[in-house]
């Protein structure tokens, strides 16, 4: 199994991004070019619940959380999750930290990890496939499943024979004109497909918030790769070692708070190695 991120993770797992969009080896080596009179964040304007340009995502309360405790100002850099996001925001020196990016992604420099998730299988906590938690569950044989083309739990679907029945969806869009995990919830609110499964940080706070007599259920119990887990990070330039440094001490001092924001918003944690959910006491 590779080890490298694929880049639809890289930003909370909707973002693409070519290698060659990212810095130069001139840049790497660039001291810290952030400005201490604000924390200029780089976001998606309408990746809810993730960010938002009406400030409603977990990522932008994340954003002022960070900007009280260093004391600065809050400002964004709106900018699509799609090819080019890095090169146009932080590589373009506008902003200085994205708030959600996969841990191991090259694009960025990442701080330390502040919440791990994973995939899950959404469906109608009173219908049939409530109890299922695995892909390989024998109940999910006949059903059609919602997948986002492209993505990791789609390697399962495929091993476990459930493609011929799935509704794929698109991988990267615009989503200032196009939501592909809302439809898909829509299409299973309407009883068109039987069983969505999205990224646990995507799909777990839409469901929270409104799709009532849904239940979310992490995949942790799969053994075989891909990998359904993931460790989120900060990401920053390359090369900013100080800055780095200062947000992972934050992360450190504050992950109380941050993992409240993260349960309140519905986003599933899981510890570091994918095996079990966390909870508030660990």
């Amino acid at each position: 199994m590779t080890r490298r991120i694929p880049a639809w993770i890289a930003a909370a797992v909707l973002i693409a991004c070519p290698i060659g969009s990212g810095f130069s080896s001139a840049e790497a080596q660039t001291s810290d070019l952030t400005r201490d009179e604000a924390f200029r964040v780089c976001a998606d304007p309408a990746n809810y619940p993730m960010s938002s340009e009406d400030g409603r995502g977990y990522e932008n309360e994340l954003a002022e959380l960070f900007a009280g405790v260093l004391d600065r100002e809050l400002t964004y850099t709106w900018y699509p999750m799609a090819t080019g996001f890095i090169r146009n925001t932080l590589g373009a020196g506008d902003c200085d930290v994205v708030m959600g990016y996969a841990q191991g992604h090259e694009l960025v420099q990442n701080t330390n990890h502040y919440m791990t998730s994973a995939y899950v299988l959404i469906v109608p906590s009173d219908g049939p496939l409530a109890d299922v938690e695995t892909l390989s569950d024998p109940a999910l044989e006949e059903a059609r499943i919602g997948i986002i083309a492209g993505s990791p739990p789609a390697t399962h679907m495929a091993r476990n024979g459930l493609m011929a029945a799935a509704r794929p969806y698109a991988l990267v869009v615009d989503r200032r004109y196009e939501s592909p995990a809302e439809d898909m919830l829509d299409d299973l609110a309407a009883g068109e497909i039987d069983a969505a499964v999205l990224w646990g940080p995507l799909g777990g706070p839409l469901v929270k918030a409104d799709y009532p007599g849904m239940q979310v259920v992490p995949l942790l119990q799969e053994t075989l790769p891909p990998k359904l887990f993931y460790r989120i990070t900060m990401g920053v330039r390359r090369g900013e070692k100080v800055w780095e440094r200062e947000l992972n001490s934050q992360i450190r001092r504050h992950q109380d708070e941050i993992d409240a924001i993260l349960r309140e918003a519905g986003v599933p944690l899981v510890d570091d190695m994918g095996t079990a959910m966390l909870t508030p006491a660990q």
